[in-house]
């Protein structure tokens, strides 16, 4: 049998597993250890166990857990709200101040949990309800909260990012610095619309003569009122740039920051929200072992999936057909990308990196894209995965605190997003020094 056929095979087994529902864990490593007893020689049944040890036992995924520790903490505690309220207090005369504050305070706060559903829900459960008590239609409120979101995954310390290191044998060091050009380029585009959208719906309250419309009723905060908004926020800003400094200074390792990060976010929950008893971090504890566990399982069976292709030259065929086609470097890169992009219907981010990693990197690679800036503009790829059906993890998210925002509106305020990232992967494409400079500038 060629491997063509086997991987025809493969890949149909695997979309029947996922079609009928099956976890995605389960469904990879089911056919990965069905093929394994079918077409490997028996033994090697013997030695998935070892596999898979062997493929999580990296010091560069033990960060994973720790980042997961880090974000729940601080997402179970109000800082998100705060930090939020204190956008809004501090840029209330900027016009469409309230939904900037959004894009910002998502940016931050992604920066600072590291996960994409955590900052939906952290910032949209006190932003939504504020932009449509000022006038802002709910699916624009849902579709921005929706799409600030997606910034977990790009910006450091994006689990994303570290399973992208692994697969791709990439220092996880630069892949962080290169994140955070991208992200600064995707938070002015979308703090600019919300500007844009708030100008069209004050326009047409004015045109509708309605001066009591929310939208147009306008409170100035002093300045008492600001620098009464920091204290709570300051610590976690100051938490976020100790991160920063201590893993790009050299000061410690990402393993080793991750520890410190998750810490430190204990500490201060503690401090600032007498999160500090037993019932108050049983939640934190729980969910970040069950999130880490789950994640966890998905890498293994991933990478068990990743054997399996290697060992029956699935990927090795693949990737040299993708070669022999002969497609120009840019030709190659949009077929890659718009690989990525159907399989964001279905697969959440992490399978799809570790999945496709075999098959897709030789090719980028042997055409001379380098693999630091492609895992940056794949991630930015997925990230509208996040945010279009049928799967758009942050949609739900946003459907589940917001109940009364049906999907149709939510999917509909996020497709401006979505047009909004394909442009960022154009402009990455034709300067990709946005993502690339800051690594070089440090790493050399």
């Amino acid at each position: 049998m060629t491997p063509l056929d086997l991987g025809l095979m493969y890949g149909g087994a695997t979309l029947a597993a996922l079609f009928f529902g099956i976890p995605i864990a389960f469904a990879l490593g089911g056919v990965a250890t069905v093929f394994m007893m079918v077409f490997m020689p028996a033994a090697s049944v013997d030695t998935i166990a070892q596999n898979v040890y062997e493929e999580l036992a990296s010091i560069t995924l033990l960060t994973i857990p720790l980042f997961i520790l880090k974000g729940a903490a601080i997402g179970k505690s109000r800082a998100g709200k705060d930090l939020y309220d204190a956008l809004h207090v501090w840029l209330n005369r900027v016009p469409g101040g309230l939904g900037v504050a959004v894009v910002i305070a998502c940016g931050l706060f992604a920066a600072m949990a590291g996960s994409s559903p955590a900052t939906c829900s952290a910032i949209g459960s006190s932003g939504i309800p504020e932009m449509r008590r000022r006038g802002y239609s709910p699916g624009f409120a849902a579709g921005l909260v929706a799409a600030g979101g997606t910034l977990g995954i790009l910006l450091p310390p994006s689990v994303t990012l570290i399973l992208y290191a692994v697969a791709a044998e990439q220092s996880l060091g630069r892949l962080f610095l290169a994140g955070l050009g991208p992200g600064l380029l995707l938070v002015g585009p979308f703090a600019a619309y919300a500007i844009w959208h708030w100008r069209g719906e004050r326009d047409r309250a004015l045109a509708a003569g309605d001066p009591s419309h929310p939208i147009l009723v306008h409170h100035r905060y002093g300045w008492g009122e600001k620098f009464a908004a920091l204290p709570r926020v300051l610590p976690f800003l100051v938490l976020l740039g100790g991160v920063m400094i201590a893993l790009y200074g050299g000061i410690a390792t990402p393993s080793e920051t991750a520890g410190l990060g998750a810490v430190l976010a204990l500490a201060l929950i503690g401090v600032v929200y007498g999160a500090w008893r037993l019932a108050d971090l049983k939640p934190i504890f729980v969910g970040s072992l069950g999130e880490s566990g789950m994640l966890l399982m998905i890498i293994g069976m991933s990478l068990l999936y990743s054997y399996v292709m290697s060992y029956l030259h699935i990927s090795q065929s693949a990737a040299g057909w993708i070669v022999g086609l002969h497609l120009s470097k840019w030709l190659l890169l949009a077929a890659i990308l718009l690989l990525v992009v159907m399989l964001g219907f279905f697969l959440p981010p992490v399978s799809i990196i570790l999945m496709t990693a075999p098959i897709i990197l030789p090719p980028l690679r042997a055409a001379g894209f380098d693999l630091i800036w492609f895992g940056i503009v794949m991630s930015v790829v997925m990230e509208m995965g996040l945010i279009h059906p049928p799967v758009g993890l942050n949609i739900f998210v946003i459907n589940r605190i917001a109940p009364d925002v049906g999907l149709g509106h939510i999917i509909w305020g996020t497709l401006p997003f979505v047009v909004l990232m394909a442009l960022a992967v154009v402009i990455l494409s034709i300067v990709p020094q946005i993502a690339m400079w800051l690594p070089t500038l440090v790493y050399g």
